[in-house]
């Protein structure tokens, strides 16, 4: 989390990246011959190499080169769906060509020189490679060249803090600490090599599933060539055909796994710093948040919790009895994650220490000792969890502060990262010896999943103690698929508008790139943020996926921290995350179906809107809120673009219709928020914390536009009871006529049942009484007033200055069918 900048370490990392990619002598595939054809796959061979074209699905296509005749064993840290179902293919050509057909795309490879093409079934040109270079590899190394239109963009790379759009510019994929970055730093803490290409609206993917550091140059060397490779390993990439943005991103998140719904109570608001210590401060801020009316969920025990910054063991001093704290704030609402770090202090009376060398847990040097890098702790050592029996014996040490009552976890500093005497950060030599679960190996292949093995580590431990029980753990760094394990932020960012403003595409890239349960440190780590942008960061924050303020000191960075007047503001942009957990939790459900993230830029759902792709400070949360954050000190009001389609003001009801582009208002008090024109939002009443109580009443605001319909899911919030049929789920429908409004609500499905509560809709946009308002036909109550309506069971009444009708019935899991007519 913390570290010192090193521009000598970006700089060699620059180097490295032309080193690999365009100044090195690269040998070519050249021409091959057409070996075998069997089931789904098609194998060409040359004296020097061998590519394997298979066929996954109609629209996914996996490409394996490798030098001589035979493959390494076939295994990924990334890739978990392996049965594809089977696709009938047709195979075809002539002495040049060989065409691979599905339903739904063609791939030609040419073969002398092998180059690979890939069409849609119109026989439209999607990608290929380069005339002038394909694949090839420089010994070790290994790289493919790919054609470049001129009107070709590219989206995705992971957690990267640059403009959404890539091209124009080259990456480095190697978990790095850059001790703060900026708009131009790179790499960053996570590596995720997929990125996303889109032309005049249609879009593809690519997955390139290579743990090596590895580099992508989306035109910064030649305009018309992007290329990518790695520094070992095999060429392995993943063709996605698309043509929607949300398709590439489902089957990309069906291939390497998706995130999982978390525990409710982690999509609730976190409070952190480095660090809160003793007892007295953490029981002082836990009061706070409830006297002073501000939700909260949990409170983050950064490295000063612990006796002598040394894993799993707790500063009595400072916390002299850790299990009645926790269970004192878990009473409260609260619930404490701590973190844990990679290091392992060398000191002989230390038991972890003496429990990992016992039994040879560590990353060693190729001499045989153990490998070992200054740390919080000091001088420490590292588990090499990229051993089964290493990940085993973590969960043990887990197990330590769960049976104390610690909820979850945030894994940092796990690049991997340690400290030179001279305070540069490092990592561990390329040549150190890991001894993964497929043999023995060196940090040159673990070193981008190193995070990641310790989120599962982390993960399985959790488990084991609480088998049905959903975890929570934040990492730091983490590679593709790491989204099936723990929830990611963005890492040391700083207490600047700049941040905030380069947070805003950052996060929607990794929503893009299948990490959908990301956040960034809300008011930065350092310096101290001026009031004013601390309030208008924790406005957009707490509309992102995961929601956390965290600050460095030395000032303190709570809600209440900057006078009144602002608490009050901040008190209620966290309330309306709360509000709206209902329509978080049931996008985050979505999320883990369909990998189509939470937070999205507007790309996704607009690829062929030209202006929509170019908007990098306007993103989608969930299908229907359109956030536009204030990014500017002093800004009353900014530019919003709003994409085709009705779009609401949240606040006024304001109906615009785009595209347009509008000067928004952006008092002090709330950001602009648009919703989108068919929504059906869901939300709850007020409360502390997210199980203080059940939902009562469910409400539903209704924005009529044509016909529309959403999904609405529930469950207990906290176990797996959902994986066995115990949920909550229904259709909500609304259709809008000249006659009036219609509202339905399906029957439940799922055995879930929550407590006795009332169903509340709100249906925005009616510029009239109503003639009358009927459920299932049978004319219902009106009463005086919204008031008079909250006080009864059921009825309706309408709100003539905001211009909704209210309607209140038992929600009693049938059947609702409300008619509004004019």
């Amino acid at each position: 989390m913390k570290g010192i900048p090193s521009r000598t370490f970006r700089l060699f990392c620059l180097l490295l990246f032309f080193s690999s990619a365009g100044l090195a002598d690269w040998q070519s595939i050249g021409d091959v011959t057409v070996a075998e054809s069997a089931g789904n796959q098609v194998t060409f061979r040359n004296s020097q190499a061998t590519v394997v074209v298979s066929v996954l699905a109609p629209d996914l296509i996996r490409v394996r080169m490798v030098r001589g005749t035979s493959f390494a064993r076939d295994h990924s840290y990334a890739v978990v769906k392996t049965d594809w179902p089977h696709v009938s293919i047709e195979v075809a050509g002539d002495k040049d060509t060989r065409i691979i057909r599905t339903p739904e795309l063609e791939v030609r490879a040419h073969l002398a020189p092998f180059r690979l093409a890939f069409y849609d079934r119109s026989g439209k040109l999607i990608a290929k490679d380069a005339d002038t270079r394909g694949m090839g590899w420089d010994g070790p190394r290994v790289r493919c060249w790919k054609w470049m239109p001129e009107d070709e963009h590219y989206y995705g790379l992971g957690e990267k803090s640059t403009p959404l759009d890539k091209r124009g510019r080259s990456y480095v994929m190697w978990n790095t600490d850059p001790a703060g970055f900026d708009a131009s730093s790179d790499p960053l803490y996570q590596a995720v090599p997929f990125f996303l290409g889109l032309r005049q609206g249609r879009a593809y993917g690519l997955f390139f599933d290579n743990t090596y550091r590895s580099s992508f140059d989306m035109g910064a060397e030649d305009r018309n060539l992007y290329s990518f490779g790695a520094e070992g390993g095999e060429m392995n990439y993943y063709f996605f055909a698309g043509p929607t943005p949300k398709g590439v991103v489902a089957r990309f998140t069906e291939l390497v796994g998706r995130s999982p719904l978390p525990p409710r109570w982690s999509i609730g608001y976190i409070q952190s710093r480095f660090s809160y210590y003793p007892e007295s401060r953490v029981r002082f801020i836990a009061s706070n948040f409830r006297e002073r009316n501000i939700p909260c969920d949990g409170i983050f025990l950064d490295v000063d919790y612990m006796d002598h910054r040394k894993m799993f063991v707790w500063d009595k001093s400072r916390f002299p009895d850790p299990n009645r704290m926790l269970s004192d704030l878990r009473r409260q609402g609260f619930r404490v994650i701590a973190i844990v770090d990679p290091y392992v202090k060398i000191d002989p009376d230390y038991w972890v220490y003496q429990q990992g060398l016992a039994g040879n847990f560590y990353v060693q040097k190729l001499n045989g000792e153990n490998f070992s890098g200054l740390g919080w702790p000091g001088e420490s050592v590292f588990p090499d969890f990229a051993s089964a029996k290493v990940r085993d014996w973590w969960g043990t040490l887990v197990k330590v502060h769960l049976d104390e009552g610690i909820a979850g976890f945030l894994t940092d500093m796990n690049e991997p990262t340690f400290i030179t005497p001279d305070r540069r950060p490092r990592t561990f030599d390329l040549d150190a010896v890991h001894e993964a679960d497929t043999g023995r190996t060196n940090h040159a292949e673990i070193h981008n999943v190193y995070g990641m093995l310790e989120t599962i580590a982390t993960r399985n431990g959790m488990l084991r103690v609480h088998p049905n029980e959903r975890p929570l753990i934040i990492t730091r760094a983490t590679y593709a698929g790491g989204q099936r394990y723990a929830a990611e932020w963005s890492g040391d960012n700083w207490g600047t508008w700049d941040h905030l403003r380069l947070s805003i595409p950052m996060l929607s890239t990794m929503g893009l790139s299948g990490l959908q349960f990301s956040g960034a440190d809300i008011g930065g780590i350092f310096p101290v943020p001026s009031p004013e942008l601390y309030t208008r960061w924790l406005q957009s924050g707490v509309l992102t996926p995961f929601c956390w303020t965290h600050s460095g000191g030395p000032g303190n960075l709570e809600p209440w921290a900057f006078g009144n007047r602002l608490e009050e503001i901040n008190r209620n942009s966290i309330k309306l995350r709360y509000r709206l957990l209902p329509y978080i939790y049931t996008a985050f459900w979505e999320a883990a179906e369909t990998g189509v993230p939470i937070m999205r830029p507007l790309l996704v759902d607009f690829p062929d809107d030209r202006a929509a792709v170019e908007q990098n400070d306007e993103y989608l949360f969930g299908n229907d809120l359109l956030v536009a954050p204030a990014t500017k000190d002093y800004d009353i009001s900014r530019r919003v673009y709003l994409p085709r389609g009705a779009w609401y003001d949240f606040w006024t009801d304001h109906r615009y219709v785009g595209p347009i582009d509008i000067e928004a208002p952006a008092p002090m008090e709330h950001l602009p928020l648009f919703v989108r024109g068919g929504a059906i939002v869901a939300s709850q009443q007020d409360v502390q914390f997210t199980d203080q109580a059940a939902i009562d009443p469910l409400t539903l605001d209704v924005y009529p536009e044509g016909a529309s319909s959403r999904p609405y899911y529930e469950d207990d919030g906290i176990s797996f009871d959902y994986e066995h049929g115990v949920y909550l789920r229904q259709t909500l429908t609304a259709r809008q006529a000249e006659q009036g409004v219609t509202v339905e609500v399906s029957a439940r499905e799922g055995s879930f049942t929550p407590p006795r509560r009332a169903l509340v809709m709100k249906i925005h946009a009616q510029k009239a009484v109503p003639r009358q308002v009927t459920l299932a036909g049978e004319q219902i109550a009106v009463r005086n007033s919204v008031k008079d309506l909250q006080a009864a069971s059921n009825g309706w009444a309408y709100d003539g200055e905001a211009g909704i009708v209210w309607a209140k019935v038992p929600d009693q899991g049938t059947v609702v069918s409300l008619d509004v007519t004019r």
